[in-house]
């Protein structure tokens, strides 16, 4: 009987021990379903940044830097061998186009001359006198000829031998102010030796770029505000001369400046200039963060939010300006569309926006 009961009680044991066991995987099931529908729920949505499509006027207004150069420059050099015999111009002096600024020793050139005149003489004397010994048959139509020849070419050989005495004294071909004197007097020189550098500074051109948002804006002729660093508080007027017709290896379009000096000559070529352009009179245009796009500008797609849902749209995208990007096509103003997240999204998810 004892045996018995002890068989009986080890099986109650073991049903109990069993029935807690499947009481406690029924619990942990429980909790896995409600932490698996927790994790279902949070995965259902994507989070998301938005902003929306405005219809805003861009401020297209833009200041560009560069430097001043010169309007003419010059570095002045020798045509002829020669010793310097005097120099006339020093350095910060101001010359005239046509102004002798130098001269090179003449004694052999002025012996030329005086050689090439006696020759022309002669030979319009001798011209002179075979004329008239050929209206009485004395010369032939051939030796009348040749004393033709002979006075022209002693005319060329006077001309060369001017324009050498001419050349001796060199002259400025622009004018200007000396920047740089190479030469003192005595100086041996030889064609191509530099003399001197000549800056003509009345006027100044400003060299700066602008990107191809505003390009469009400009026009050869247009006036421009332009200041300078070391002068804060004086604005001086520009006019646009030259845009280029084609960027640069940053994409932008170099354009030059041409600015009137002061009568002090205040501004100096090499001075740092800022430029002010002013674009009045722009019209709103729908504006999106550059953010929105998918991957890039040129994929043209964007989400937008429809009953907190991501839809794909294709849209048209116009000029870029700063992190701001116009659509032409594809979106109406107040549109939410979606900037950040969409690393996340396909066309029908579910999002959730972080406010």
């Amino acid at each position: 009987m004892k045996k018995f009961l002890r068989i009986i009680v080890t099986i109650v044991i073991v049903i109990a021990s069993f029935g807690a066991i499947a009481m406690v995987l029924s619990n942990n099931k429980k909790k896995s379903e409600e932490k698996t529908k927790i994790v279902a729920q949070t995965n259902a949505t994507v989070a998301v940044r938005v902003d929306t499509a405005k219809s805003t006027v861009p401020n297209l207004d833009v200041v560009a830097n560069g430097n001043f150069e010169p309007f003419q420059e010059l570095a002045l050099a020798s045509e002829k061998s020669g010793r310097i015999v005097q120099v006339l111009a020093d350095e910060g002096s101001y010359v005239k186009k046509g102004q002798t600024v130098a001269t090179i020793r003449v004694d052999q050139l002025s012996v030329d001359l005086r050689n090439a005149e006696a020759n022309f003489q002669n030979a319009t004397a001798d011209l002179e006198r075979y004329e008239n010994a050929y209206k009485t048959g004395g010369v032939t139509k051939q030796q009348l000829d040749q004393a033709r020849l002979a006075l022209e070419n002693a005319k060329a050989k006077l001309e060369q031998s001017r324009i050498n005495i001419g050349d001796a004294n060199i002259r400025a071909s622009i004018s200007g102010i000396v920047n740089k004197r190479h030469i003192e007097p005595g100086a041996v020189v030889s064609p191509g030796t530099a003399l001197f550098d000549i800056v003509n500074v009345s006027s100044l051109k400003l060299l700066v770029t602008v990107n191809e948002a505003q390009v469009p804006y400009l026009q050869v002729g247009k006036n421009v505000k332009v200041k300078a660093s070391v002068f804060p508080d004086k604005t001086f007027t520009g006019k646009i001369s030259f845009i280029a017709p084609k960027a640069n290896e940053a994409l932008n379009f170099p354009v030059e400046i041409l600015i009137t000096n002061n009568a002090a000559n205040q501004l100096k070529a090499g001075m740092y200039g800022t430029a002010i352009f002013d674009f009045p009179n722009q019209q709103a245009m729908l504006m999106i963060p550059r953010t929105a796009f998918v991957g890039s500008v040129n994929s043209r797609q964007v989400f937008v939010v429809e009953n907190n849902t991501a839809r794909l749209k294709t849209v048209t995208p116009g000029r870029v300006i700063g992190n701001q990007v116009e659509v032409l096509e594809g979106l109406e103003e107040g549109v939410q569309v979606i900037t950040s997240g969409q690393i996340n999204l396909v066309d029908g998810s579910a999002i959730s926006i972080i406010r």
